[in-house]
């Protein structure tokens, strides 16, 4: 059985902590440390249930706390070769990453703990490289793939064979051309190495929907070009013309800033 919690998804930090039997993986850290302590406690748990980290790639909003949590829990860091080699440089982790290095080896299961295997796929996204994760759980696969500009075929494959999928829904397209950001980052954002909008996210669905599926969930929101609400009702009517019934699939937009419950998948 797996259990997980979205501590915060979006610009203004993502982090997120994945449960098994007997060890758990937080997935990026760019919530503050006292701030994931205090939840942990809330849900009645402590550092101890963070066995291991996870690291979709390096920017900010995904690693500001990471040179803290590898400071103060010592636990592995676990992401590819190339992000590592950026980590070691970077002004948020290059003073403490080193001694917690774990490369994660392309292409094969990893042992990441006792419970938790993961394989690493590539998505495209503009930082030194950003990753996507399969993480195996017993029988159970939990993808992860958020903070990229297109889906692509491997993205699609991992999450045809997973029981829960985590996805970027960022932006409705009509909010952003009609919002107030600059044009050169309103092209960022769209131009295949940005994020992926509501859209693009409900295009997706059907491509990777089959009968394993358990749970959906919605990640990494703007704050100024979305909102809950319209992430929400695009998935929702992607899953109900490709024949879904209301409750097969449990659907649910992770916040910004605020933690989820504590999910059974």
């Amino acid at each position: 059985m797996m259990r997980f919690v979205s501590f915060s998804s979006g610009s203004c930090g993502n982090c997120s902590l994945l449960l098994g039997p007997h060890s758990g993986i937080m997935i990026d850290a760019g919530v503050g440390i006292r701030h994931i302590k205090k939840e942990l406690e809330a849900l009645h748990l402590d550092y101890s249930a963070i066995s291991a980290i996870l690291i979709t790639h390096d920017h900010g909003d995904h690693i500001r706390s990471l040179g803290s949590f590898c400071k103060r829990l010592s636990v592995p860091v676990w992401t590819s070769t190339t992000l590592h080699e950026a980590l070691l440089w970077h002004p948020y982790t290059r003073e403490w990453i080193g001694p917690c290095r774990q490369d994660l080896l392309p292409g094969v299961w990893n042992p990441v703990t006792e419970d938790f295997d993961v394989q690493y796929f590539v998505v495209p996204h503009d930082a030194t490289q950003c990753l996507g994760f399969a993480i195996r759980c017993g029988e159970e696969l939990f993808v992860l793939m958020t903070d990229m500009g297109h889906t692509t075929p491997e993205a699609l494959e991992w999450a045809s064979q997973a029981s829960t999928v985590v996805i970027e829904s960022n932006y409705d397209l009509e909010m952003l051309l009609g919002g107030s950001y600059p044009e050169v980052l309103k092209r960022r954002i769209t131009h295949g190495i940005g994020h992926l909008s509501n859209d693009a996210c409900a295009e997706a669905i059907p491509k990777f929907l089959h009968p394993g599926l358990k749970n959906l969930f919605l990640c990494h929101l703007s704050g100024n070009n979305n909102t809950p609400e319209l992430a929400y009702d695009s998935a929702r009517a992607a899953l109900v013309a490709a024949g879904v019934q209301q409750g097969s699939i449990s659907l649910r937009v992770l916040k910004r800033g605020i933690s989820s419950p504590l999910l059974v998948l």
